[in-house]
């Protein structure tokens, strides 16, 4: 058997068919210009492995990678891979929670309900998972077939070619002053589970009674046409509370930027809600007078010491978050 034809056919069957030829010529021309005028098997041998694994050159002439996303995408993917999947498990349990308890049967076992969250559960965090994965990498998948520059480095935030000069541009981060990829996500994630209880508050808060099936969700505490009055404002808090998770996970650590831009994301976030939470409709009728029998006040009482304890929680909540974040932009 000829080793040299083989080790042709090899490569080139990889190949588009239109190129075949031309670069089987081209090859073997190479190998015959680098065998010595007298060659055995022997000298065949070290040539070919001096050319490498047949696979591994085919992807050298080919116009695409032979990879499903490179090195230079590769970072990039497993990072959003990791922070996208959880936050989208998490969207999707909470809806599903929702939904179940709004449509919980009183007749149904609490035990049955449990089992059946659970096993629903998982299967939407498998879906959710597979859904994201498949996403995510059909869009880097796509970005590797078309960018240019697919075999160069890794990519980085610069888009250039790293040199030891990018040091001088990169700041050292230790102590307080970083950023961990934990607290961006616990950022995500708490942005995404007050998200989500806001816009399924009519199904998620409000009072909750033991009966003989279990525990039942009796009544709304808030009026949901209220709240969804406000989603435009709401939308607008989420989306700079995002923006603000990811341009710290991008920084890597607490600046003066940072600080005052969270500075103002939480004077907009108090403000907003508590205009919401002074709303006189915003609390059910029903809930009040439910809350004071229990408490033995008036309903007036009850929503003046709710909504006030709601205020200073969030006024002090705020007043926490812009001291730790000047706090720890100043700790150089």
């Amino acid at each position: 058997m000829n080793l040299i034809d083989v080790y042709i056919q090899e490569v080139t069957r990889r190949l588009p068919e239109k190129n075949r030829a031309d670069i089987g010529l081209e090859l073997r021309s190479t190998i015959e210009d680098t065998l010595p005028d007298d060659y055995d098997e022997e000298d065949v041998n070290t040539v070919l492995q001096e050319l490498g694994n047949p696979a591994a050159l085919a992807s050298e002439y080919r116009d695409q990678p032979m990879h499903l996303i490179g090195p230079r995408y590769f970072d990039i993917y497993v990072s959003l891979l990791k922070m996208i999947v959880p936050i989208a498990a998490v969207v999707a349990l909470i809806s599903m929670i929702a939904k179940y308890f709004g449509a919980f049967g009183e007749e149904e076992a609490i035990l049955n309900a449990v089992l059946h969250i659970i096993g629903e559960g998982i299967w939407v965090v498998i879906q959710v998972g597979i859904q994201v994965f498949f996403w995510l990498t059909l869009v880097f998948a796509i970005l590797e077939r078309t960018d240019k520059g697919k075999y160069g480095e890794p990519l980085a935030t610069n888009f250039k070619k790293w040199t030891p000069n990018d040091l001088k541009n990169v700041a050292y981060i230790s102590g307080e002053n970083s950023i961990t990829k934990l607290r961006v996500f616990g950022s995500l994630m708490w942005t995404t589970v007050w998200a989500t209880l806001y816009f399924y508050a009519n199904q998620l808060i409000g009072v909750y009674e033991g009966s003989e099936v279990g525990l039942e969700f009796v009544m709304p505490a808030l009026t949901q046409g209220v709240l969804m009055s406000y989603w435009p404002l709401v939308l607008v808090v989420i989306l700079l509370e995002v923006s603000s998770s990811i341009y710290k996970l991008i920084i890597g650590k607490w600046t003066t930027k940072i600080a005052i831009f969270n500075t103002v994301i939480e004077l907009i976030s108090t403000s907003l809600f508590i205009v919401i939470l002074s709303n006189p409709n915003l609390f059910q009728p029903e809930f009040l007078s439910y809350m004071s029998d229990l408490f033995n006040i008036s309903s007036s009482q009850f929503k003046f010491w709710l909504v006030g304890g709601a205020i200073i929680i969030l006024v002090l909540s705020a007043t926490i978050s812009i001291f730790d974040g000047f706090r720890r932009a100043l700790n150089r």
